[in-house]
């Protein structure tokens, strides 16, 4: 390792993706409003959850689990890239990089799991619905919720420590809004091969495992619906999978797009663009496409709405 000769005195610069044109002003107001709509969005969702019983179930615990991870992810990236822009620094300190690359990758792989498991939940919800209490017991959730946490921790302090590993001798300018590792390799004065080989079929068991086990549960679960006799039950299992299915067809387009490919093969543009879909659009969409999607959420919203009213 390389810790030695790495200088941490010297902050990284982030170019950004913004400058002070009259467009770019407009673009980033609309960054923040997204950003404020996510929080605010992601937030509700956890407190909604949390407070109607009737939500007390797997399925929307794992929801909640999801919107805590989307607001953390939204947390992580935006307000240092709107902080530098507002005070016209770009520097961040090697202390700083090195958090955000553990956070944004550890969410990035708690959420590549945790879609497995809500895909692995619709299955057994559907297709065993008499085994569903005890194969998804508050337990059983739990501890796979967990599972989900720590395999994605895991992999965030292996590539912060992997990424600071290497030696940055010569341009420190990450051309992104915020440290992503795989622009942070670009820049490296070592030879970084070796981990991207390996950072490869990292993503092959971070990625495309429960890419398969999605996959495989909806295979199941559409087989089971198309055979449901009832047009009320066939149409709401249909609405709860589409949700799901439109949030993973999202999230792992970006995340296979990003992180399967060599470093020889980026594009500055494309990576920002692609790296602003899954850090700030994903987080505002996920919540409202659940919400939009779901009776049940909606119902649960106007019955917390009216007791605050019928409260004051």
């Amino acid at each position: 390792m390389a810790w030695g000769n790495q200088n941490f005195t010297s902050d990284f610069i982030l170019l950004g993706i913004f400058n002070h044109s009259p467009t770019h002003i407009f673009l980033f107001s609309l960054v923040l409003v997204i950003f404020l709509v996510a929080f605010m969005g992601n937030t509700a969702m956890i407190l909604l959850i949390y407070l109607d019983p009737q939500l007390h179930t797997p399925m929307y615990f794992l929801l909640s689990q999801l919107s805590l991870m989307d607001l953390m992810l939204i947390t992580t990236t935006v307000p240092k890239m709107a902080f530098n822009y507002l005070s016209g620094s770009k520097s961040i300190s090697v202390a700083g990089c090195a958090t955000q690359i553990f956070f944004y990758t550890s969410l990035l792989g708690c959420e590549c799991f945790l879609l497995a498991v809500m895909a692995y939940d619709r299955y057994i919800a559907i297709c065993h619905p008499l085994r569903y209490p005890n194969l998804m017991s508050p337990k059983i959730c739990g501890l796979i919720t967990v599972s989900s946490w720590i395999l994605g921790s895991t992999d965030g302090v292996i590539d912060a420590v992997a990424t600071f590993s290497f030696s940055y001798c010569g341009s420190r300018e990450i051309a992104q809004f915020f440290c992503d590792f795989p622009s942070l390799l670009i820049i490296s004065c070592n030879d970084t091969s070796t981990f991207e080989d390996v950072l490869f079929y990292c993503c092959i068991i971070m990625i495309i495992f429960p890419v398969a086990v999605i996959i495989a549960s909806y295979a199941r679960v559409i087989l089971a619906v198309v055979r449901m006799a009832s047009s009320e039950g066939r149409q709401k299992a249909f609405a709860t999978c589409s949700s799901h299915l439109m949030v993973v067809g999202m999230y792992y387009g970006a995340v296979l797009f990003m992180y399967m490919r060599p470093t020889s093969d980026r594009s500055p543009t494309q990576d920002k663009m692609v790296s602003v879909f899954y850090t700030i659009l994903t987080p505002i969409l996920n919540p409202l496409i659940y919400s939009l999607c779901n009776k049940e959420v909606a119902k649960a919203f106007m019955n917390v709405l009216g007791k605050g009213k019928s409260g004051q």
